[in-house]
C-alpha cells in the first residue's frame, strides 16, 4: 500500500524568496526513508483563508503531512487558528504548554512577552509536541484522512523535535515498508565518469540507479525495494563500489563506513589516538575549518599565495620534505601538506586549472598524490581542502598506495 506525504511550508519570507526552504528538502529524505511517497512540496504566505483552504485540500489526498513554520507569537504567525478554522476544532489553551513557554524565559531570566501566551493555544484533541530548545510547542491530530504534524519553521528545532517524537510516532502510526537506498560517496570523479564505469552493471528489476553531484561529492545511488534480500543488495552495492575504485570513501545504507570525507577521516584518526599537523595553501583555511575542533588536529599553517614552482617531479618532492620537517618539528604521527601550482590564467579563473601536490608524512614514511582543481576560484579552494583529507583517507583504507 503506498502512503502518500506532502510538506507545507508557510511563511511570506519562504514564498518571496527572504528564506530558503530547507525545512523541506530535509523533511522529504526523513519521510522517503521511512517509506513514504512525497507527492508535494506547498508553500504559503500568512494569509488565514489560504492556509486553512490548504488544510482542507491536503486533509482529502495526503495519509501525512508534515507543516513547518506559523507557530510563533506574532500576529503573523497563523497556524493553529488555520487549523482551527479548517476542522472546526476550537483552540485550547494548553497549560503544560504555557509552563514551557515560561520556563523557557525563566532560565534565562528574563520576562515572558504576554504575546507568548498565544503559543500554548493548541486546536481541541490535538496532541502536543515539546520543543526542548524554543518557545513553540508542535502539535498532531488527524483531520479526515490525513495525519497533521506541526513544527516550529527554526530548522534546528524542527529537527530536534522531528527526532524527539515525530519519527518515532510515525514509525508506530503507519505501517511502513521502506525501500532501501544504498549511497556510494565518491571523491575523484565526476557523474558521468561514475555513471561509465557501471554502465555494464546488472541491475535485478525494481532496482533503480541515479547520481546527484554535490558540492564536496558526487553519489551513486541504489534504490531498493522494500523486500530485496539483504545478502543480494550487499553484493551489488559491493560490484558496484569495485568497479568505481578508490573513488569510494564511504557508502550509506549499509552498516560499514558512511558519513562524509571528514567524518571518515575523523573516525580513522580517533579510532588510533593519532595527532596530525596541517601546512595549506591553495585550500586558503578551509581544510583547517572543515577539522574544526577535532581533537587529533594539533597545528595547522597557512600560508598565502605561496604556489610552489618546477617540474612536477620537483613540486611532489618538495611537498614531501615539507611533510616530514612539520612532522618532526610538531613531533605528531601524521603532517600533511598541500602546495599547488597555476596552470595558465589566475588561481580565480573559472577556465584555468590548478595542480595540487598533497604529500602525507606518516609513521611508515611520505605518501603523495597529484590532482587537479578547476572552476572558480571558491571551488578550487574547496576542492584542494578535500582533496587533501581525501589522501588522509586513502591512507587509512589502503586504497591504491
Amino acid at each position: 500500500m503506498t502512503l502518500i506525504a506532502e510538506i507545507f511550508s508557510q511563511g511570506a519570507e519562504i514564498v518571496s524568496g527572504q528564506t530558503v526552504d530547507t525545512n523541506a528538502a530535509w523533511l522529504s529524505q526523513q519521510l522517503a526513508e521511512l517509506g513514504f511517497t512525497l507527492k508535494r512540496h506547498t508553500a504559503v504566505g500568512d494569509d488565514l483563508q489560504d492556509l486553512a483552504e490548504l488544510f482542507g485540500e491536503i486533509a482529502g489526498r495526503a495519509d501525512c503531512c508534515i507543516c513547518t513554520g506559523g507557530l510563533g507569537p506574532t500576529c503573523d504567525d497563523l497556524t493553529a487558528e488555520a487549523v482551527s478554522a479548517a476542522s472546526g476544532l476550537p483552540l485550547e489553551f494548553d497549560a503544560a504548554a504555557f509552563a514551557a513557554i515560561q520556563a523557557y524565559y525563566a532560565r534565562r531570566q528574563r520576562a515572558m512577552p504576554e504575546a507568548n501566551r498565544k503559543q500554548a493555544l493548541l486546536p481541541a484533541g490535538a496532541v502536543r509536541i515539546d520543543n526542548r530548545f524554543g518557545t513553540a510547542p508542535g502539535f498532531a491530530l488527524r483531520f479526515r484522512r490525513c495525519w497533521f504534524v506541526f513544527l516550529p519553521g527554526v530548522p534546528f528545532e524542527m529537527k530536534q523535535m522531528f527526532g524527539d517524537w515525530v519519527r518515532t510516532d510515525l514509525l508506530q502510526r503507519f505501517a511502513l515498508r521502506p525501500d532501501t537506498l544504498v549511497t556510494l560517496r565518491c571523491i575523484g570523479l565526476g557523474e558521468s565518469a561514475i555513471q561509465q564505469k557501471l554502465e555494464s552493471l546488472a541491475l535485478p528489476p525494481g532496482v533503480v540507479l541515479g547520481f546527484r553531484a554535490a558540492a564536496d561529492e558526487v553519489q551513486a545511488k541504489l534504490l531498493f525495494p522494500a523486500d530485496f534480500s539483504e545478502v543480494e543488495r550487499r553484493r551489488i552495492a559491493a560490484e558496484a563500489a569495485a568497479r568505481i575504485g578508490d573513488c569510494v570513501f564511504a557508502v550509506d545504507g549499509l552498516p560499514d563506513i558512511k558519513g562524509d570525507l571528514v567524518a571518515v577521516v575523523d573516525a580513522a584518526l580517533a579510532a588510533g589516538t593519532h595527532s596530525l599537523a596541517i601546512l595549506e595553501t591553495a585550500s586558503h583555511g578551509l581544510l583547517a575549518a572543515k577539522c574544526l575542533g577535532r581533537q587529533w588536529l594539533k597545528h595547522a599553517e597557512l600560508r598565502l599565495h605561496n604556489e610552489t614552482a618546477g617540474t612536477d617531479q620537483q613540486c611532489a618532492s618538495h611537498a614531501a620534505t615539507l611533510a616530514r620537517e612539520l612532522q618532526a618539528e610538531r613531533q605528531t604521527d601524521f603532517a600533511l601538506v598541500q602546495l599547488y601550482r597555476v596552470g595558465s590564467g589566475r588561481f580565480d579563473d573559472k577556465d584555468g586549472g590548478i595542480v595540487l601536490y598533497n604529500a602525507l608524512a606518516t609513521p611508515q614514511g611520505v605518501v603523495s598524490r597529484q590532482s587537479t582543481a578547476h572552476g572558480a576560484g571558491i571551488h578550487k579552494q574547496n576542492q584542494a581542502a578535500l582533496l587533501a583529507l581525501d589522501l588522509l583517507r586513502r591512507y587509512f583504507q589502503n586504497s591504491c598506495l
